[in-house]
């Protein structure tokens, strides 16, 4: 059933989790894409172990670069109608990617977006979460979409805007800019159809120390203020 869906995970020194990432997703979604981004680690090899296909960066370039490469590669695969922007430090569920690919085939969206704003699904700190709402705002704002949450990075893309996608931002505003880009495509003369759907994020000791701090946000804030 899930055979037209590949996964693309950046990845980036997550040797540590990432072979049971990639075995668990495997188990609901066979298609996996790994894109090493200059690992010094050996999150290579785990990653093979867990079953990924792997692209590899020479050298890190940023998680937009990792996904825009990831796109390629997954374009290369003519049965492929889906793709998932999935972490690699075990944060997202794989039971809401199920969710979210079957409300795009059902409704034949173009892209369905998870967010940590609906339903009271986000378990991060109160500061946080209003970096979250305003770097939302100003995404909102700039773009002319209306989200509730522009920086998930679990994301369901269907084929044609895979294929239109062109990530110039390679570090954490490429977010906004991959919520720019869909808000100015069209597909035969028609604006894209999305969603947003809740999903509940993981948030451990390992993935805070990985990127998920409160720092992590305001530097995202940062990059859209002065990109």
């Amino acid at each position: 059933m899930n055979d037209d869906v590949w996964l693309v995970i950046p990845l980036y020194n997550e040797e540590t989790v990432i072979e049971d990432v990639v075995r668990q997703a495997r188990m609901t979604f066979p298609n996996v894409c790994c894109v090493d981004d200059g690992s010094s680690d050996g999150s290579v090899a785990a990653a093979q172990r867990g079953g990924a296909v792997v692209v590899s960066h020479p050298v890190n370039l940023g998680q937009g670069a990792a996904l825009q490469t990831g796109f390629e590669y997954v374009r290369s695969d003519p049965q492929m109608a889906y793709a998932v922007t999935y972490d690699a430090d075990g944060q997202h569920q794989v039971a809401d990617v199920s969710a979210m690919v079957a409300r795009a085939r059902e409704a034949d969206l173009d892209m369905v977006l998870g967010s940590r704003f609906l339903e009271g699904q986000i378990e991060a700190g109160a500061l946080k979460r209003l970096i979250l709402r305003m770097a939302t705002a100003f995404t909102n704002f700039t773009t002319g979409t209306k989200l509730t949450d522009a920086h998930n990075g679990l994301r369901v893309l269907s084929r044609p805007v895979v294929e239109r996608l062109d990530i110039r931002q390679n570090r954490m505003a490429h977010a906004s800019e991959i919520v720019a880009l869909f808000g100015s495509m069209t597909i035969d003369g028609r604006p894209l159809r999305y969603e947003e759907m809740p999903v509940h994020i993981l948030y451990t000791e390992y993935s805070k120390a990985k990127g998920q701090s409160v720092w992590n946000s305001v530097n995202i804030l940062a990059e859209l203020l002065w990109r």
